[in-house]
């Protein structure tokens, strides 16, 4: 990941990383040895129609390798093969990905040559929680979450808040790449109309004994 060739930009993105840099974990397995796991689903069909090649099911699981996929509906686009595949799933949406948890009211997954490519989710706001080996928690929300599975990143999108328990940073766009171990801002040129790509720190003191601080990840 790389901010936009600006002084201020540039600033931003070694802070944010200097800052950030235990944020949310360390990565799973890579795409491409997901890609020799098979893709097993269970739920209760509803509606198969192969004529449109769609279909509707509840009380849906999808694993592959580490990910797995949870919802009460999913409506399918693109026929059951995987193959070239969009689900619109809705209803307590939970993934598990990499060693996080991403919940929401609703996500849309892609399927790319019998992967699960990405998935896009989102609530009010959609949340993801990983607890780490030091036994503290990280933390992220946003309406919107993106999930890259071929570069290991989580975007946060629209008024986004991250916390490793302690510190915190909130801006219009977050991308945490958890293979890289980083987090930055977007640029300003990217940013949504109406908004200007700044990104907000805030770095909690340590106790007078030495210990981590251990902030309620109250959003500012």
């Amino acid at each position: 990941m790389y901010m936009a060739n600006s002084h201020p930009n540039n600033l931003i993105a070694r802070l944010t990383a200097a800052c950030c840099a235990s944020l949310l974990g360390v990565a799973g397995a890579a795409q491409s040895e997901r890609g020799t796991e098979k893709i097993v689903m269970d739920a209760v069909p509803v509606e198969v129609n192969y004529r449109n090649n769609t279909a509707v099911f509840r009380d849906v699981v999808i694993t592959q390798g580490d990910i797995r996929i949870e919802a009460r509906e999913a409506n399918v686009k693109g026929g059951l093969d995987f193959e070239n595949g969009e689900w619109t799933i809705s209803g307590d949406v939970r993934i598990r990905a990499e060693g996080g948890n991403l919940k929401a009211d609703k996500a849309v997954v892609w399927f790319r040559n019998n992967l699960i490519s990405r998935a896009t989710v989102t609530g009010s706001p959609a949340e993801f929680e990983q607890l780490r080996k030091d036994g503290t928690t990280s933390r992220g929300r946003a309406p919107t979450i993106d999930y890259e599975t071929a570069n290991g990143t989580v975007s946060f999108r629209d008024d986004a808040w991250l916390s490793d328990g302690c510190n915190e940073i909130t801006g219009s766009q977050l991308v945490y790449n958890i293979k890289a171990q980083s987090v930055q801002g977007r640029a300003v040129d990217t940013a949504a109309p109406g908004q200007n790509g700044r990104v907000r720190i805030v770095i909690q003191p340590q106790s007078q004994q030495g210990k981590p601080c251990n902030a309620q990840g109250s959003k500012p």
